[in-house]
């Protein structure tokens, strides 16, 4: 029987298309998000912050050159599990349950795995997950139990068995990521998300990069010596300080057993538990580069040669050193992750983030942590490469935040997002086409007393913030324009009054929009 000239081409048509699943390629993107932990903007070389020079991430500035990195992205609450529970809901940390660290993420709630994973993506995380709950929505997954371990990690596997690995975490979790594309279903669009514990505290550098920064003096802050003048009280009430609460073993690589009869003074609480897990192999290592640089503090301090001021800018200095090498693996790891789409034709059809879960201090108003509204602490990376969609070297100045990626990656996998989502997906304006954005952030913080950093809540603009600390009952407000470091509340200043009464009543606006709780009330 002849066939018809349609019945030819549905025939060729149809072979292409299975030739094409076979091949491994889809007419849908794959999403590939690569995720840190407390990356600060100010290490990421794109962002053209202070230690650019010092610390290039070249990796990371791939996606810049080779996609966006937006310039005013920000966290809903900065702090690890909310953030994440944020990402996978696309909604505030009061509509998903997981206000604080410490909650058990609800595994019965809507996420974008889930829907992902429905709507026909092969999915998968590997690396840190710290929501206290097994992963839902993933074909496949294995973790870092809580916050994990930097050297000779444990992971959980799917069904729950725990294994220990030789190695240090985010090769380990770059290498697990890698060999799950390499054995995936090809015959589907992969959703990844490739997740690391660095740079989170204690910044536990891969041996390899041990003194990567030795040559240099870290440039400091200018408000490394902040006295918490003219802001809320609170501020100087914190336990997050280089000076007065950063712990000489745990953070500074001080071991108490290098010491002698040298008494450092106070903190010294958490000891060494990294140092404990290595072998015996990385332990020489390890103590090959830090015993005689901390046989040479010790005999100074000792001396007396050191002023209180010096040990803080000795600390700073140690501090950044650890930090900024710590980087430098997942500057690898991103490296790494992008060549193999390169060498597995994967690059053209894949879109790529960089992100992490918020900000962090790096010596700024003397702090080592994150949680507070403070820009470098509110502030989160977010760099995408989407070839054929996101142009080169674009640097997108509109607000987003991490509500706003769940609905993103529905859009790239052309699925619908529900109602219940509370972000907008940046498609609009990663392709262009956005007519109008948001003008204002809400933004929550709801830990109780960790690093004595108390609940307070905000609104932010292009140009101002203002934050309500409901323990006292007060407000800050800062001109950003003019005080880009937040050192000074214009609140009382009465030439601010109409921009003070226009951000409280969009602060409002924002609570009704979001839905949120009753704000605390003051004690």
């Amino acid at each position: 029987m002849k066939r018809s000239f349609f019945q030819c081409v549905a025939g060729i048509v149809l072979a292409v298309s299975f030739q094409s699943i076979a091949n491994g390629e889809q007419q849908r993107p794959n999403i590939l998000f690569l995720f840190s932990d407390d990356h600060a903007l100010n290490a990421i070389s794109a962002y053209q912050g202070r230690l650019a020079k010092i610390a290039p991430t070249p990796n990371i500035d791939r996606l810049a050159q080779e996609g966006a990195v937006f310039l005013n992205s920000f966290c809903g609450n900065s702090i690890c599990g909310p953030s994440r529970a944020t990402i996978l809901t696309g909604k505030h940390s009061h509509k998903n349950g997981f206000m604080r660290n410490g909650n058990r993420f609800d595994p019965h709630q809507w996420t974008v795995a889930k829907e992902l994973q429905q709507g026909g993506y092969n999915t998968a995380v590997i690396g840190k997950w710290h929501l206290n709950s097994d992963p839902v929505g993933f074909d496949y997954w294995e973790i870092l139990p809580g916050q994990g371990n930097y050297y000779n990690p444990v992971f959980i596997q799917k069904g729950g068995k725990r294994k220990r690995f030789e190695g240090y975490a985010t090769d380990l979790t770059t290498e697990k990521a890698l060999g799950w594309l390499s054995h995936r279903d090809t015959s589907k669009p992969f959703f990844l998300m490739c997740q690391h514990k660095a740079p989170h505290r204690t910044f536990s550098p891969a041996l390899r990069h041990l003194g990567a920064f030795d040559d240099v003096t870290i440039p400091e802050p200018a408000n490394l010596f902040d006295d918490y003048a003219n802001r809320s009280p609170t501020l100087a009430q914190n336990e997050m300080e280089i000076d007065r609460h950063f712990d000489w073993a745990y953070d500074a690589k001080v071991r108490k057993d290098e010491r002698g009869n040298i008494t450092l003074p106070k903190p010294d609480r958490y000891g060494t538990p990294e140092y404990n897990r290595m072998t015996a192999a990385q332990k020489k290592t390890w103590d090959a580069y830090f015993g005689p640089r901390n046989q040479k503090f010790l005999k100074d301090y000792a001396a007396g040669k050191l002023s209180h001021s010096d040990v803080v800018r000795w600390k700073y200095q140690r501090y950044m050193r650890n930090y900024l090498s710590t980087v430098k693996a997942v500057d690898e790891s991103v490296g790494r992750m992008l060549q193999y789409l390169d060498e597995n034709n994967l690059t053209d059809n894949t879109v790529v983030i960089y992100s992490s879960d918020q900000g962090f201090f790096l010596g700024e108003h003397g702090w080592y942590d994150k949680r507070w509204m403070f820009e470098e602490s509110f502030r989160m990376p977010f760099l995408i490469r989407w070839p054929g969609v996101v142009k080169n070297g674009s640097r997108p100045t509109e607000l987003i935040q991490n509500i706003d990626y769940a609905p993103t990656f529905l859009e790239i996998a052309e699925l619908k997002t529900p109602s219940e989502v509370q972000g907008r997906s940046l498609v609009p304006i990663l392709d262009g086409s956005a007519k109008e954005w948001r003008q204002s952030l809400y933004y929550t913080y709801y830990e109780l007393g960790e690093h004595a950093v108390p609940q307070h809540f905000g609104v932010r603009t292009q140009t101002h913030k203002l934050i309500y600390f409901p323990q006292t009952d007060k407000w800050n407000l800062f001109d950003l324009e003019r005080d880009p470091h937040e050192m000074k509340s214009v609140h009382a200043d009465p030439t601010y009054r109409p921009i003070r009464e226009s951000l409280v009543a969009e602060f409002n606006r924002l609570r009704q929009v979001y839905d949120a709780p009753p704000l605390p009330r003051s004690r």
